[in-house]
């Protein structure tokens, strides 16, 4: 009897630690994994090493491997051409609009490498340190052009090209995730996790507030009040707002990172006990990855430096304003990685990944790089607020809204990504409309006091007769 008891013991003993181990590899799979690491991954490659295996040498054996598995492991590995093409093209008189186009084509695969080196280096650095590397490098060539931007004086192309990164996230990355998925999967009702959604538009209302404050000052003033006061106080209330940001961003890592960790673990649900699914390990050395990532980076800010000086170039020679290419054309180009990762998942009714992918990437854009902008420009002397005028405010915000009726019941359908669609090929419309110069200091508050003195004038006039 003693004997059976031990036995039964033992089995159990070992079932617990075999399930502590398929726990572990779990963990280990999908430890440091961000839904932006997640949707790259679709677009990612076995590579064949056993031509690379019979190499003798052990450093060049090595080489030829990480260069195998950073260069040929990706489906763009095929737009690779495009960043020689525009440093030599710069070298060699090629015409700006063409440089500009191949550095957009070469910024492509660049962004989806970044997030396969970060992915590769959270399996050595752990889960926690992972996710906020991936979280930190998720939107990398953005800040790298923003920041570029801003050296080169040109506040406007900033401003334009993180509105469009958001509208982007909210409208065509996810009207097309739940488009795709919904025809896909037209006999089954696609659903998703909501707690992930309303934190992600609970931050994004808050940085809409900061961007709606400093422009409504152009709106407090009266006849009297000086255009210089009103820009002082939207600037000085800009840098605040974006110091309040960067701390609820901050909080918002710790909350998904630490605290709140299962709320967007969500993806992961179905495979988590699937014994099927293929364990991932990691394909190059830290030390390599660390060296890549930085040569990356470097690549990334020379190509996003090619894109600021010929912006307005190729803006003249295609007949199209600089608002709607770093509105519409930036944003598309430069993550089509991330975007098409999403959709894939959307097919395979993912939603949750779909949703981080968009959201996440929306809410990092908005509370992080546009402050983080804002403070770099006030180191930098450069008077950068948060105001973005009139009309790309309002197409912020109405978003923003429109986003969150559509997710608000936990359930999706291609309707609702249908009507997300239409709404980002409007405003792409009205910015490809859209003539006016790029630069109109405080046209807010000039139309407002325009208004004004007509009102005074008419008031005058009725009063005197």
């Amino acid at each position: 009897m003693a004997g059976i008891v031990q036995e039964q013991w033992s089995a159990a003993e070992n079932g617990n630690a075999t399930m502590t181990a398929k726990g572990s590899s779990r963990e280990l799979r999908h430890g440091g994994r961000t839904a932006h690491s997640m949707s790259s991954s679709s677009l990612r490659k076995k590579s064949d090493l056993r031509v690379i295996q019979k190499v003798p040498y052990k450093g060049l054996k090595e080489f030829l491997s990480n260069l195998q598995e950073v260069i040929l492991g990706t489906k763009l590995a095929i737009l690779f051409p495009a960043i020689p093409a525009a440093i030599i093209g710069t070298y060699c008189g090629f015409s700006q609009p063409w440089i500009f186009g191949l550095s957009l084509l070469g910024l492509t695969p660049l962004a989806e490498r970044v997030s396969f080196l970060t992915e590769q280096l959270a399996f050595y650095t752990g889960p926690t340190l992972g996710g906020l590397l991936n979280a930190t490098c998720g939107n990398a060539t953005e800040l790298i052009i923003a920041i570029l931007a801003l050296t080169n004086h040109k506040v406007a192309v900033v401003k334009y090209s993180l509105l469009g990164s958001i509208l982007s996230n909210l409208l065509l990355v996810l009207g097309t995730s739940l488009f795709c998925g919904g025809i896909a999967n037209l006999r089954r009702e696609q659903r998703f996790d909501r707690k992930q959604a309303d934190v992600n538009f609970f931050l994004l209302l808050m940085g809409l507030l900061c961007h709606l404050l400093p422009m409504l000052f152009g709106y407090v003033g009266n006849g009297e009040t000086s255009a210089d006061l009103i820009a002082d106080m939207s600037l000085s209330l800009s840098r605040a707002s974006s110091i309040v940001m960067l701390i609820s961003y901050i909080a918002y890592l710790v909350f998904q990172l630490w605290t709140h960790r299962q709320l967007f673990d969500a993806q992961d649900q179905e495979d988590e006990f699937d014994d099927n699914v293929e364990e991932e390990t990691a394909v190059i050395g830290f030390w390599s990855g660390f060296v890549w990532l930085v040569g990356m980076t470097l690549v990334i800010a020379l190509l996003s430096e090619y894109v600021v000086a010929t912006i307005e170039e190729a803006s003249e020679s295609w007949g199209l304003s600089v608002s709607f290419i770093s509105i519409i054309l930036l944003p598309i180009v430069g993550n089509a990685a991330e975007h098409a990762g999403a959709i894939i998942f959307a097919f395979k009714n993912k939603l949750d990944i779909s949703l981080g992918v968009a959201l996440g990437s929306a809410t990092q854009i908005g509370l992080f790089v546009v402050p983080l902008t804002i403070i770099v420009a006030w180191i930098l002397g450069i008077n950068m607020d948060l105001n973005f005028n009139l009309l790309e405010t309002g197409s912020l915000a109405l978003s923003i809204i429109i986003t969150a009726f559509t997710l608000q019941d936990g359930t999706s359908h291609y309707m609702k990504g249908l009507v997300l669609l239409l709404c980002y090929i409007i405003i792409a419309i009205c910015f490809f409309v859209d003539k006016l110069p790029q630069k109109q200091p405080n046209a807010v508050h000039l139309g407002h006091q325009l208004m004004n003195n007509v009102a005074a004038a008419v008031g005058e006039g009725v009063f005197s007769s």
